[in-house]
C-alpha cells in the first residue's frame, strides 16, 4: 500500500476515537502494553516529558518542544489529533514522521494489529514511540490523549509530569465532578517523578497532592510561582495560563537533569513556537478586512475563555461559522455564545459530526439563529460573502470544522 492507503486503512480498520467516539474508547493498557512489547519496548529508552489535562496539552507541549529545540536538542513531538494529515501527531524538530516510516510500520505489524484488535490510538502510540527511539530523540513531548490514568501514552516513565488543568470534558469516560476528573488526570503522576500542576481549584488541589504524596513525588503548582513575561505569536487569552505551565516545566527540567536552557533559548523557544513546530489553529487570524479567526477552543472552560476574547474584539458584526460533534453537551456549551451573531451552522465531516440542522434547532432555543449549510467551506464562503471588511469571521465549536478551513 502507499501512504494515502496505508492511512485509509488505519482509519478504516481500526476503532478511532476521533471519528467514532465511545465505542472506541479503551478502558485499560493491556494492548498498549502487549504492542509495546512486541516493539522491543521502545519507551523504554526515551527521555520524556508527559502533558496531560483538559485544555491546553498541546499549546504547552509545542511551547516546551519549541524551547527545547532552541537549546540545540533533538526533540520528539507526539499530540492528537491532526487538522489535516496523520503525519502532524508524530514530529521531530518540527519535521513530520515520513510516509515510508508510517507505511513500512504498518506493513510490518499489520497482522498483529488485526490479531489482537489494536485500536487506533494504541498503534500510533506504538508508531511514535518505535519513531521517536530510531531516531534517538534527546527528548520526546507525549501529549496524554484523554484522561491520563488509562491512556495508552501512560506506560512511560517520564522525567516530568504535567498537568495543565482541569475542566469537564470527555465526562463519560473521566467522571462528571472535578475531583474525579482530576483523579484521573492525576494518573499520570509516577513515583518520584517532579509534576507540574498548570491551574488548580479548591476541589482539584487535594487530588494532585494526595497522589502526588502516595508516589513520593514533588509536586510545583505554575499558577503559585511563575509570572510570565514573554512574547509569543500564540495570541490566545488562555496561553498566559499555558506558558506560566511551561516556564515551571524549564525551571524543573533545568534544576533535575542535565539539560541546559538558557534565557535566550526560553524567550526563541516561545516567539519561534509557530516556525519551530507547525502548531495551527489557536487563535490563529487567517485574514483581515474582515478579520478571520479560528480557534480550536470545544469545551466549556475552552470556549468560555476564546469567546470573551471574540467579543473583546472590535467589530461591527460578528459572524460564527459553527459546528459540533455530536457527543457535544449543547446544553452546556451554547449558552456560552453571543445572541447578536449571524450563525452559519454545518457538520464537519466525519461521522460523530452533528447533523447541522440539529445543531441549528437546539441553537435556536438558546435564541442563536442562522442558516444551516451542506459543508463547513459552504458555510465559510458564505460567511465572507456577507461580511463586510469592519466585520469579524469566528470558526470554531469543533477542532474538526478548524481543520477543514486551515
Amino acid at each position: 500500500m502507499n501512504y494515502n492507503e496505508t492511512v485509509n486503512w488505519m482509519f478504516q480498520q481500526l476503532p478511532m476515537y476521533q471519528n467514532q467516539g465511545a465505542t472506541a474508547y479503551r478502558k485499560d493498557l493491556t494492548n498498549t502494553i502487549l504492542l509495546a512489547k512486541q516493539l522491543g519496548n521502545p519507551e523504554e529508552n526515551l527521555r520524556c516529558i508527559h502533558v496531560a489535562g483538559t485544555n491546553g496539552k498541546g499549546s504547552t507541549s509545542h511551547m516546551l518542544a519549541s524551547i527545547l529545540q532552541e537549546a540545540g536538542y533533538q526533540v520528539g513531538l507526539y499530540t492528537s489529533p491532526h487538522l489535516k494529515d496523520f503525519r502532524e501527531r508524530i514530529k521531530i524538530n518540527g519535521i513530520e514522521i515520513s510516509e515510508d516510516f508510517v507505511n513500512d510500520f504498518v506493513a510490518q505489524h499489520r497482522s498483529f494489529f488485526e490479531e489482537n484488535n489494536l485500536s487506533f490510538f494504541e498503534m500510533t502510540v506504538g508508531l511514535a514511540f518505535d519513531y521517536f527511539k530510531k531516531k534517538k530523540v534527546a527528548i520526546a513531548i507525549i501529549e496524554v490523549g484523554m484522561g491520563g490514568r488509562l491512556d495508552s501514552t501512560n506506560i512511560i516513565t517520564p522525567i516530568v509530569s504535567v498537568i495543565t488543568n482541569i475542566g469537564f470534558d470527555h465526562t463519560a469516560f473521566l467522571g462528571n465532578t472535578h475531583e474525579s476528573i482530576a483523579s484521573e488526570k492525576a494518573g499520570i503522576i509516577k513515583h518520584k517523578i517532579p509534576t507540574v500542576i498548570g491551574q488548580y481549584t479548591t476541589e482539584t488541589k487535594p487530588v494532585f497532592e494526595r497522589i502526588a504524596l502516595q508516589n513520593e513525588a514533588a509536586l510545583y503548582f505554575a499558577s503559585d510561582n511563575i509570572n510570565q513575561a514573554y512574547d509569543s505569536p500564540l495570541l490566545g487569552n488562555y496561553q498566559y495560563h499555558n506558558k506560566r505551565t511551561v516556564l515551571q516545566t524549564i525551571q524543573v527540567l533545568r534544576s533535575t537533569t542535565e539539560f541546559q536552557i538558557q534565557e535566550e533559548h526560553i524567550a526563541n523557544g516561545f516567539m519561534n513556537v509557530i516556525k519551530n513546530t507547525g502548531l495551527q489553529g489557536r487563535w490563529q487570524k487567517l485574514q483581515e478586512h474582515p478579520t478571520v479567526i479560528c480557534d480550536t477552543a470545544h469545551n466549556v472552560d475552552g470556549l468560555q475563555i476564546v469567546l470573551a476574547q471574540v467579543l473583546n474584539q472590535e467589530f461591527k458584526q460578528l459572524h460564527l461559522v459553527l459546528g459540533v460533534v455530536n457527543d457535544k453537551d449543547l446544553e452546556e456549551i451554547l449558552p456560552l455564545f453571543p445572541k447578536n451573531a449571524v450563525y452559519y451552522f454545518c457538520k464537519p465531516n466525519i461521522s460523530r459530526g452533528l447533523e447541522a440542522e440539529t445543531l441549528k434547532e437546539k441553537a435556536r432555543t438558546f435564541r442563536l439563529n442562522g442558516n444551516v449549510y451542506n459543508s463547513v467551506s459552504e458555510a465559510y464562503e458564505d460567511a465572507k460573502k456577507n461580511a463586510v471588511t469592519e466585520d469579524l469571521i469566528f470558526i470554531g465549536g469543533s477542532t474538526f470544522v478548524v481543520a477543514e478551513i486551515l
